[in-house]
């Protein structure tokens, strides 16, 4: 069912960091929501949810191989947590300056004791407005964390396959429920798109019945929203290729399978999102080709008018001068001036011969199909 969005631009707002500013620096932001840590303990038969205080306890829980944990933490306010994950997990303070710096583009690294990788997750706010967030991976052999700069329940179809435990999910290790995510959040783009292509069947009915400026409007916003997943969706078919080709333990060869076809899924995505563009791109043409024919037709009108009362305008301009033949007062007569002035039944003769011209005009101008 297509989305609508609405008309204003909504623009996201990051921190940069200062130019010649230390790389690694770890980056709160004022307006980060509150940390929520939810720990997922996931075997072939069993599956567990418990919030968790901190990540203190996590160091001692994810040593059991015989399980897969997923760390769920939502909201980036907490320095403790990123001050653990740096000294106590040993994780590259690079890594967490991305997760804090929000506006990373998709991407995936390797590292010596684990995985990072980054998605960009499209949604609408309450508003309506798509937004552009970062859905952050730390992947390890048996665990794997994700970070998300909101509240947002953005991944409840792999919870309800989690809890299913049918299928790959529960058994082929954290690595494969990173892909489920991945999966998810391409799944995602094709669910906009469709959205976005029904809006534009509308658009385009519209041009055929009434042509207003919301048109315009709502087509320069749909371009627009097709530019963000033209944004994301590029850096996401490279990132998902580099897992691919990886060399990586963490990441199994039946998840490489799987994430070939995301791969496939995001090739679609970006031809979609191109066929959407072109189709924008002809509804805008086609508003302009129309607004302009009706121009036309409108200065078609008003010359066919104008063509009509030139010739009378001019006749009624030479019996407007008032040169008579001759002089009222003094009886003079007045050489090679208007013998018609005084005429008798003179304003009817005039007003008869301008109706015929007018006339003979329209019969001439129909002729010529300029009333078609």
């Amino acid at each position: 069912m297509a989305t609508s969005t609405k008309h204003k631009k909504s623009r996201q707002q990051y921190s940069l960091p200062e130019a010649g500013s230390s790389p690694g620096l770890i980056y709160i932001d004022e307006k980060a929501q509150e940390t929520k840590i939810k720990l997922h303990t996931i075997s072939k038969d069993t599956y567990t949810v418990v919030d968790l205080p901190d990540l203190h306890e996590v160091k001692k829980i994810i040593v059991d191989k015989y399980m897969t944990f997923w760390i769920e933490i939502q909201g980036l306010k907490s320095a403790t947590m990123f001050k653990f994950l740096l000294n106590d997990l040993h994780v590259n303070k690079l890594i967490l300056e991305d997760i804090t710096r929000t506006y990373q583009r998709p991407k995936y690294e390797q590292y010596d004791d684990y995985d990072f990788a980054i998605s960009r997750m499209l949604l609408y706010d309450e508003d309506k407005c798509l937004v552009n967030e970062q859905f952050a991976f730390l992947l390890t052999d048996n665990t794997l964390f994700t970070f998300q700069e909101k509240h947002q329940n953005c991944m409840e179809p792999v919870r309800r396959r989690l809890k299913a435990g049918k299928g790959n999910i529960r058994t082929a290790g954290s690595s494969y429920i990173m892909y489920a995510m991945m999966d998810t959040i391409v799944d995602t783009y094709f669910k906009i798109l469709g959205a976005f292509g029904d809006e534009l069947d509308k658009i385009e009915d519209r041009l055929l019945e009434k042509v207003d400026k919301s048109i315009m409007f709502d087509t320069q916003s749909i371009k627009r929203n097709l530019m963000n997943v033209k944004r994301v969706s590029w850096p996401e078919r490279d990132k998902l290729n580099d897992m691919i080709r990886s060399d990586s333990p963490f990441i199994t060869d039946q998840t490489k399978l799987f994430l070939r076809d995301a791969y496939d899924h995001i090739i679609q995505i970006i031809d979609i999102n191109e066929s959407l563009k072109e189709i924008a791109t002809s509804n805008i043409d086609t508003y302009l080709s129309v607004i302009s024919n009706r121009m036309n037709e409108i200065m078609k009108v008003l010359t066919i008018i104008s063509s009509i009362f030139i010739p009378l305008t001019f006749i009624a301009g030479i019996y407007g001068m008032n040169f008579a033949k001759q002089d009222p007062v003094t009886g003079k007569l007045l050489p090679a001036n208007m013998p018609e002035l005084y005429q008798e039944h003179g304003y009817l003769y005039t007003m008869i011969i301008m109706f015929v011209i007018a006339i003979l005009q329209v019969v001439y101008f129909w002729r010529r199909g300029w009333f078609k």
